[in-house]
């Protein structure tokens, strides 16, 4: 007869293989982010089409996950989280081989959506470790797979990178074929099935209206700086996605089982906690489009002259960064709680801005500016998903997650908008016939933009109320026995 330390080893051991599942399967999702980033030149040769035509291969995947992170969210919540995150896995795979198979630009684009939905793992596995972590686990657990969402954008550069330096542009979605099928496998063997299903059923209209509604958004401020600020195309899909995202909400309101609970998602700690997701989110991409940038501008024209796989090679200790802070971020996540962590990381990535500002004529010197900012991106993303967990009632823990998620991205977004209008505001020509270049100037003023976002954040975290709890305690609150009866079924089914 097995002794009670023994069992709670063995469960614990179960635990911890979850935990790398999630871990490594949220990782593969995020590298989805910048697979493509450093062949982003190169698209309109390989694929035949224009420069304009050609950006969507990026804005594709972000407008999947957008649209596809609250659905996915609603869904686990009302059918369990393993089925949802199998089939999202599996749409991964769908999705890179579709680009991996096809030389056409629509194909290629239909690929790049289904990667961007596959995205949808990430804030369900958050909300799942958070069930099956024990308690001495769960902070560090959910830091982790968190910080992923930061930590797959920064590593995918230089490996995307060095993979299409030495091979077809092909392989890029060729290796995110076989990580896709990796992690497909993982979670159909060892994820449990947790049991976790609410009553409710899906919300299609409101489902539809929120993807409309994005899509409009998301696509005016992605593209506006191409299509011009001023032109009908962008005003009208900002100014419809607005008019439509407003009757979305009126809808939701009045909808007895909404696709989110817009009462949840106004309670002040969501709220602002989701206003400081879009200001960190806005943080975190400002060094991701510009300090490459920077790095790859010729010597001539007052850049670094790094080559893209060695800018990718310069950018990946900030993703490294980004881990080596999950374990920081659980322990202050202990010893101060959620909105203290998140403020402090806002003010670190606002600090490394700042030092950006001043450091920025050796590849070296960015270097150390963008580890200080990925430091404080690992903090502040390992805070948020605790923060707003500790707030929503455990129904809708994974769609409130999503939604949070949802946030970060739409301050990936404007982040991209604002960072293309100052590089593109202040430029001159190094000689006649060549195309304008940024100034350096116009780079120093993207770091204080990107100090100010990350400060005001801290700010906004700062108005969260020290205490704030729904009446239904969060899952991460549930006694041991009902843990362990969770991830028992990893090893069980």
């Amino acid at each position: 007869m097995s002794s009670p330390a023994l069992g709670t080893a063995r469960r614990n051991d179960r635990a911890v293989l979850v935990i790398a599942v999630l871990l490594f399967s949220s990782l593969c999702a995020a590298l989805m982010q910048s697979l493509v980033i450093p062949i982003q030149s190169e698209l309109p040769q390989l694929l035949n089409t224009s420069v304009s035509n050609a950006s969507w291969v990026v804005t594709a995947t972000l407008l999947g996950g957008g649209v596809a992170m609250p659905l996915v969210g609603r869904l686990a919540d009302l059918v369990g989280k393993k089925p949802v995150l199998v089939v999202a896995a599996t749409i991964l795979v769908v999705g890179s081989l579709v680009c991996a198979l096809s030389d056409t630009l629509s194909i290629v684009l239909v690929g790049r959506v289904l990667q961007g939905i596959a995205m949808g793992y990430i804030p369900v596995a958050i909300s799942m470790v958070r069930e099956v972590a024990p308690p001495q686990m769960v902070n560090g657990a959910v830091a982790g797979v968190s910080a992923t969402l930061g930590v797959g954008g920064a590593l995918g550069l230089p490996l995307a990178a060095w993979i299409a330096q030495d091979h077809d542009w092909h392989a890029l979605f060729w290796v995110s074929t076989v990580l896709a099928v990796a992690m497909t496998l993982l979670s159909l063997a060892f994820l449990p099935n947790t049991h976790d299903r609410h009553p409710g059923r899906i919300d299609f209209v409101g489902a539809i209206g929120l993807a409309i509604g994005l899509v409009g958004v998301l696509v005016g401020v992605s593209k506006g700086n191409d299509w011009g600020w001023g032109e009908a195309s962008t005003i009208g899909m900002i100014g419809g996605g607005v008019v439509v995202l407003l009757l979305w909400g009126w809808f939701e309101k009045r909808h007895d089982d909404p696709l989110v609970d817009l009462g949840t998602m106004s309670k002040r700690p969501v709220l602002l906690t989701n206003i400081a997701g879009v200001l960190i989110g806005f943080g975190m991409m400002a060094q991701s489009i510009v300090v490459p940038q920077l790095l790859e501008l010729p010597k001539a024209a007052g850049g670094l002259g790094q080559t893209i796989l060695q800018a990718g090679l310069w950018m990946a200790p900030g993703g490294l960064m980004m881990m080596l802070f999950s374990p920081v971020s659980a322990k202050l996540l202990t010893r101060l709680g959620g909105r203290i962590t998140l403020a402090t990381g806002a003010f670190v990535l606002a600090g490394g801005y700042v030092v950006a500002v001043f450091m920025t004529n050796a590849p070296w010197q960015l270097l150390i500016a963008s580890c200080i900012v990925c430091a404080g991106v690992g903090i502040g993303y390992a805070a948020m998903p605790t923060l707003i967990l500790s707030n929503v009632p455990a129904a809708e823990a994974a769609s409130s997650v999503s939604v949070n998620t949802l946030m970060r991205s739409i301050g990936t977004t404007v982040a991209g908008a604002v960072m293309a209008v100052v590089l593109t505001s202040q430029t001159f020509v190094l000689a006649p016939g060549t195309p304008e270049i940024p100034t350096h100037g116009a780079f120093r003023l993207c770091f204080v933009i990107g100090a100010a976002a990350a400060a005001a954040g801290a700010l906004v975290v700062l108005m969260i109320p020290r205490r704030g709890r729904t009446p239904e305690a969060p899952v991460a609150d549930a006694p041991d026995a009902a843990r362990d009866e969770l991830v028992a079924a990893a090893v069980t089914e």
